[in-house]
């Protein structure tokens, strides 16, 4: 692997031949106490591609996918954001994470905001955006996802699946250039996925770059444009969604796989 120059806190310089592409990450370790939860990870994200990140709990998937925006520090490796090193903290950190959009498992809206007000925040205080543009920006955006008609209304108002597709009217409303989902789906109620999930394939057709940590494997067949296959920290595979569900090469993931499509 090229070689790095890794400060104390555990952040590097840029290897002598990293990759080009969107999201890069080159000889990426985490621990967790004793527990190497990211082990040697190389991935390399371009402009528009929809990757989906799979495989078993305590895999490594999410762990990968929020030191992304550096919600998780790296002990060692090196990862950047179209071409720059990500930064330490202050307010690089703070631009770098308006450029990386992000959607969690939990929905974080703030329960005493509208949810116009909620969608709006990041643009006011972030981007400094004009609060006409912003609102304007916020109802076309709360439109595109489908709950246009819930903007003055308070998040414990909404249902799971309508206070997500919020979340993602909100990391959308900052214009980021990647939008990385850890396990989008996984709080909500059956018949609420689908509505999310609609959402998201919509914006795969739009191009957007988008890393996503799911269970839902339907999703993954029909909106990626690669499967990612972790397991105990590691990427086992990478392949087209039509190569890994026929004919994973792995013995980990033909084992992942035969526990979750016979069930």
């Amino acid at each position: 692997m090229s070689k790095l120059s890794v400060t104390k806190d555990g952040d590097a310089g840029r290897p002598e031949s990293a990759p080009s592409g969107l999201v890069v990450m080159d000889n990426v370790n985490k621990h967790f106490g004793a527990l190497h939860v990211l082990q040697d990870i190389d991935l390399t994200i371009e402009r528009g591609e929809v990757v989906v990140v799979i495989g078993p709990s305590g895999s490594g998937k999410s762990t990968l996918c929020r030191t992304i925006n550096r919600l998780e520090t790296i002990d060692s490796g090196y990862i950047a954001i179209d071409g720059k090193p990500l930064p330490q903290e202050g307010k690089e950190l703070a631009k770098l994470r308006a450029d990386v959009g992000m959607v969690f498992q939990s929905f974080n809206l703030f329960a005493h905001k509208t949810v116009l007000e909620n969608v709006t925040l990041g643009q006011l205080k972030v981007r400094k955006t004009d609060k006409k543009a912003a609102d304007e920006q916020a109802r076309r955006l709360l439109d595109r996802v489908g709950v246009a008609n819930q903007a003055d209304k308070y998040p414990a108002q909404l249902s799971g699946g309508q206070q997500q597709r919020v979340a993602i009217a909100r990391a959308l409303a900052m214009d980021p250039k990647v939008m990385l989902f850890d396990e989008p789906t996984s709080a909500l109620d059956p018949e609420m996925i689908n509505e999310v999930l609609e959402v998201m394939q919509q914006l795969a057709r739009e191009g957007m770059t988008m890393v996503v940590v799911t269970h839902e494997m339907g999703f993954a067949r029909s909106a990626a444009n690669r499967v990612v296959f972790m397991a105990d920290g590691k990427i086992v595979e990478e392949a087209t969604p039509d190569q890994f569900f026929s004919n994973p090469r792995s013995e980990r993931a033909k084992d992942f796989l035969s526990k979750i499509l016979h069930h």
